[in-house]
């Protein structure tokens, strides 16, 4: 059996922003609403998650201000990742009772349906045995980091399509001190478009996810939600 899920295109909105839509819309999809697929990007924005560790973060707020960019602490699992224009991030917002087979076979599903994405570009990818994420040698391609609440999903991936990596040379990504971080334009050398790699990780994570998938409005998004 299918599971329905509607996706929504985004385009670039502040990582707060998102986070709040994602709240609500877990509330939706908890009280029997189809799932959903948030595609975006965000402005340039360091996470931490619930493992995190603010020893990691090498800026101090003067720095950060000079590079435009902002600090939020999650309910992610996880340490500190990076956010930034041409990165895909993907939100998906689903219920996992529709698969039963439970959280650590939908990372892997995600995990899959990256590698195969990536695939499409030329890339072998993989996963690193003790190191989360989607990674071609010891470079990083995709970060996934979940939170759960009464077995709804909310956060996910994000996938270095054509990244301003300098921005990672200020964590310690994740919290592995043994790792380097690529994209996808960096290993194929060529300019790559988030649009590009989302068509390809859309397609991918309906094939992984057995989901049916349908393109919604971000007005048909907003009218599901009960007002704030």
């Amino acid at each position: 059996m299918t599971v329905p899920c509607i996706i929504i295109r985004l385009g670039t909105i502040d990582y707060m922003e998102a986070w709040d839509l994602q709240k609500r819309l877990a509330d939706e999809v908890k009280a029997g609403h189809d799932g959903w697929l948030l595609v975006l990007e965000h402005p340039h924005s360091y996470t931490f998650g619930r493992a995190g560790n603010a020893d990691n973060l090498r800026l101090t707020p003067e720095q950060l201000e000079e590079r435009d960019a902002k600090v939020y602490w999650v309910d992610r699992g996880g340490d500190i990742t990076y956010h930034g224009p041409g990165q895909l991030v993907g939100y998906p917002i689903v219920d996992l009772h529709n698969w039963s087979e439970g959280p650590r076979w939908f990372v892997r599903a995600l995990e899959s349906a990256l590698i195969e994405a990536i695939g499409t570009f030329g890339i072998q990818a993989e996963v690193s045995e003790g190191r989360p994420g989607v990674w071609a040698g010891n470079e990083k391609l995709a970060a996934i980091g979940l939170h759960i609440s009464q077995g709804v999903t909310t956060h996910g991936f994000a996938l270095n399509v054509d990244t301003d990596l300098s921005y990672f040379d200020h964590i310690v990504s994740c919290g592995l001190h043994d790792a380097d971080v690529s994209s996808i334009a960096r290993m194929t050398g060529r300019p790559v478009g988030v649009g590009e790699a989302a068509d390809a990780v859309i397609a991918a994570l309906t094939k992984h996810l057995d989901l049916d998938v349908r393109i919604g409005s971000v007005e048909e998004m907003m009218a599901a939600l009960p007002a704030s």
